[in-house]
């Protein structure tokens, strides 16, 4: 596995992988697939705030992504990002993931990040034992915040120092 900074051609991975997240669980809180273009105007935003979207890639393609950005937009949250990451269906439980985060604390770290947060499905607990894994703390609990699939899902939120 290759963990590598994405290019414009990466993108029709990443929105499989995207799409497949969304359709399938509740990783994402959306339940609207998003678009090749969508994404591309996501990324080239990313890549102009100088912020970092890495694939990991196996014989297939892009097997994961991963990304973070403003946690919140005000001046003061300056040193603070928030992260996604997802990883193709058949390729989870390969330490996929773990790399992909190790490699996106390490671009914060480089980049003069203080605090990275994620947000996970509460019922997540694989991401949240990887997070936890990875030296993230829980740091909250939002009851019932999202809805999706017919049910009322929570939001944990977890922080790591850099």
């Amino acid at each position: 596995m290759t963990i590598r900074d994405a290019t414009e051609c990466d993108l029709e991975g990443l929105v499989a992988i995207y799409n497949e997240v969304i359709a399938t669980s509740t990783a994402t809180f959306t339940t609207t697939p998003v678009t090749l273009d969508e994404r591309r105007e996501w990324w080239r935003t990313r890549s102009a705030q100088g912020y970092p979207v890495l694939i990991a890639e196996d014989p297939q393609g892009v097997a994961g992504f991963g990304s973070f950005g403003e946690f919140r937009a005000w001046p003061g949250y300056r040193f603070t990002v928030e992260h996604t990451l997802h990883v193709r269906a058949d390729a989870r439980g390969r330490g996929i993931g773990t790399g992909l985060l190790l490699a996106l604390i390490e671009r914060a770290r480089t980049l003069g990040k203080h605090v990275m947060v994620a947000g996970v499905d509460g019922d997540n607990a694989a991401s949240i034992h990887l997070h936890e894994r990875l030296g993230f703390t829980q740091a909250g609990r939002l009851t019932e915040v999202g809805y999706k699939f017919g049910r009322w899902l929570d939001l944990v939120f977890l922080q790591r120092s850099i």
